[in-house]
């Protein structure tokens, strides 16, 4: 018996729904008691209310399952806040370690104050992207879009000249192009080629400029040296260079180790710099044409050497270009003193003009074997684009010229100038 039953009762405990008899009734007279009329200390207090409704079973597993994915949500917005915090702590790694490295490098940011003094070269053959990096990395035009914008607004994509240049972090854009199609302005070994010289004079400027032995680069100077790097040497006669070593001012570095070979290949880069402005196959097509004569390109070069030598003035060059073609178109020999001289080394006499040589013009019709000399880029346009005339004549003075159809003409002019 449970310790805390009342002393007083006498009788076990019932079940709570069974109601007491009251003595002197019977125990079938059908009458029940109230439920407030129940006493007895013996009867366990009724259990206190619960505060959560009863669910059923199933609703119990559809609470649970809901939890789990709340939970779940819970987890999985952690691990999204953390991927975050990650993400942004790369970002600011990026921000303050690798950006400064890549954005200097392309030239989108920039510490470098302006105005510092920056030497640099250019060297020989640098295309557009080497220069605009070598620009760049040296903050002088730091964006390469900067300086292309201003090659195209100058027109300087075939000017820019190779070298050595003294210029400034930061300067302006077109300021820099002007300064690079100038051409370099550190002192350096510089070498002036001048138009109409021959190979040989050109291995005497080179030993007086740049200490090279004359000898040593007439040497070298051989087509065969150089054919197979420069596709417009494979028509050269007699191995020769000659009309291909380009008139310029060149300019070398004073500590660079110059060979007749370096010398040789920057002339000619530099013709092929000079050439590419000429449609030689559609101007060859046209004399064709107009005079029934056949050119090549090295037959364009050749003529172009002649009318060097012969024309003083730009004006004059079409012209005598044109009486050139106008003799061989006839058939007639181009009779020029300057082939003759070619061999001479000087002026030329009437006992030199008797004098067997295939550059005698005089004696043999059409052009010389080689080009007689280095052209000028406007002989070379003359020699592609001559005047249209019927001039078979010319007479060229430092003071006049003349230009006659005929040879009575000629011979006026020649008269009048005695």
């Amino acid at each position: 018996m449970s310790t805390n039953t009342p002393r007083h009762s006498r009788t076990p405990q019932r079940s709570s729904h069974r109601p007491r008899q009251v003595a002197g009734q019977s125990a079938g007279s059908g009458t029940r008691f109230r439920g407030a009329q129940r006493t007895g200390a013996h009867r366990r207090p009724p259990a206190a209310p619960s505060s959560r409704p009863v669910q059923p079973a199933g609703a119990r597993m559809r609470t649970q399952s809901a939890q789990r994915r709340r939970a779940d949500r819970r987890r999985g917005m952690t691990g999204c806040v953390a991927a975050l915090a990650v993400v942004a702590l790369l970002a600011l790694v990026g921000w303050f370690v690798v950006w400064p490295v890549v954005g200097d490098r392309l030239g989108l940011i920039d510490n470098v104050a302006d105005g510092q003094a920056v030497e640099l070269t250019i060297p020989e053959g640098a295309s557009g992207d080497d220069i605009a990096q070598l620009l760049s990395e040296n903050h002088v035009v730091d964006n390469p879009r900067d300086y292309y914008a201003a090659v195209g607004q100058l027109d300087a994509a075939s000017q820019i000249k190779p070298g050595d240049y003294a210029l400034t972090t930061h300067m302006g854009a077109e300021d820099v192009v002007r300064q690079l199609v100038e051409g370099p302005n550190v002192e350096g070994l510089r070498l002036t080629v001048a138009e109409g010289l021959t190979v040989s004079q050109t291995a005497a400027a080179v030993e007086e400029a740049l200490g090279i032995p004359a000898d040593d680069f007439t040497a070298q100077a051989k087509a065969s040296n150089y054919a197979s790097d420069y596709a417009f040497l494979a028509d050269a006669a007699n191995d020769s260079l000659e009309g291909f070593l380009t008139p310029k001012t060149y300019t070398f570095g004073r500590d660079a180790q110059l060979t007749a070979d370096d010398v040789i290949r920057t002339m000619l880069d530099q013709y092929e710099v000079e050439v590419a402005q000429f449609d030689f196959a559609s101007a060859e097509a046209a004399i064709q044409s107009r005079y029934g004569v056949t050119m090549s390109d090295y037959d364009i070069i050749t003529m172009a050497s002649i009318i060097e030598r012969e024309a003083i003035t730009s004006e004059q060059r079409p012209k005598v270009s044109s009486t050139f073609y106008n003799r061989l178109a006839q058939g007639m020999a181009l009779q020029s003193d300057a082939t003759m001289m070619y061999v001479t080394g000087g002026e030329v006499t009437a006992a030199d003009l008797e004098t067997e040589s295939p550059y005698n013009t005089y004696l043999n019709q059409g052009l010389t074997p080689t080009p007689i000399c280095t052209p000028s880029a406007a002989s070379i346009e003359a020699a592609l684009n001559p005047a249209e005339t019927d001039y078979l004549y010319f007479f060229i003075t430092q003071d006049n010229e003349y230009f006659s159809a005929t040879y009575d003409e000629h011979l006026q002019a020649i008269e009048e100038n005695r």
